[in-house]
């Protein structure tokens, strides 16, 4: 259970948005040209839809092609010449119950008196055979999390973005080996990832290779892998980390603490506020949302704007619907 805020905890941020992508850093440009203290929590330049983008055309003012990651960095630039803060970090739990809200992360816990949710729609939608069942008992999403109960232990890392080989990275503190499982046929990651990558001696990266199921009695013993030219192969881990993706908007987080649509996805006002007050939604996680870049980030300044009349006197604003 998350403590509750005191005063012997550090000063809330102003707004706090989880999620870096085109939605979330142009809500903290506004947000810090409006001289607001703002931290972004994100997982990677290519942890989002935008980020694994290979070639952007129609982003307006800038002429393409330009990569996906590419823009995001140019948006995060012009957010920290603002004020804004960054940090690298994976939201597992959120308590928006008080006027203070507490964000806990795999590295620490954020405390913020407005929230700006800006985490896409890279969820998965379905999971493959015993993960499920195994969670918590060596399945994990977060290596940050979970990373030292498997000490001396070998583990494998699912993924093909910055997400996954920042996690095998981190891993490799604990793990005696690490083997990242890449179901596409090269890496899709941050060119300095990858020479920190390819310089560790303890991670083994596996190509165009499926994760088709995790195994186990009372918890992970192995994963049943299959390339793409070879048969079904049994790697013994004791853990497995899996960062694959998909087209659901990801909202597990928050815990049930906001209200969502019939399709899973949440609900807002036109102002982006949703159904907790200073909460405020954007990007992908809306289900009328076109999935365009130039959109989600006009969401996020929305957003940004009625944060800053929430934290300005608005404290009692109500979503539209209610």
């Amino acid at each position: 259970m998350m403590m509750p805020f005191n005063l012997s905890q550090p000063d809330p941020y102003d707004v706090v948005i989880i999620g870096g992508g085109p939605a979330g850093a142009s809500a903290a440009i506004y947000a810090a040209r409006a001289d607001l203290r703002t931290l972004v929590i994100d997982k990677g330049l290519t942890a989002g839809a935008l980020g694994i983008t290979g070639q952007i055309s129609n982003y307006p003012g800038v002429p393409g092609p330009v990569g996906g990651a590419e823009l995001v960095a140019i948006m995060r630039t012009q957010a920290e010449s603002f004020g804004a803060q960054f940090v690298a970090d994976k939201v597992v739990g959120l308590d928006l119950s008080g006027e203070v809200k507490t964000i806990q992360a795999g590295m620490g816990t954020y405390y913020a008196k407005a929230v700006i949710l800006a985490t896409g729609s890279m969820g998965r939608t379905a999971s493959v055979a015993g993960e499920q069942a195994l969670l918590g008992r060596g399945v994990s999403y977060c290596a940050t999390c979970d990373g030292a109960f498997f000490r001396g232990k070998e583990v494998a890392v699912v993924g093909n973005n910055d997400e996954a080989v920042e996690e095998a990275l981190f891993l490799a503190k604990f793990a005696s080996k690490i083997t990242l499982v890449v179901p596409t046929p090269e890496l899709k990651a941050s060119s300095h990832l990858l020479a920190e990558l390819s310089a560790q001696p303890t991670i083994e990266s596996r190509l165009a290779t499926r994760l088709l199921r995790v195994e186990g009695a009372d918890h992970v013993e192995r994963v049943v892998l299959r390339s793409r030219m070879g048969s079904e192969e049994s790697l013994p881990v004791a853990g497995v980390f899996i960062y694959l993706q998909g087209g659901k908007p990801i909202i597990d987080y928050l815990m049930g603490q906001l209200e969502t649509t019939p399709e899973g996805c949440l609900r807002v006002d036109r102002e982006m506020q949703t159904s907790a007050a200073g909460v405020f939604a954007v990007g992908d996680l809306l289900c009328s949302h076109v999935k365009q870049a130039v959109i989600a980030s006009a969401d996020g300044v929305v957003a940004a704007i009625a944060a800053e009349k929430f934290l300005h006197g608005h404290k009692v604003l109500q979503p539209d619907w209610h």
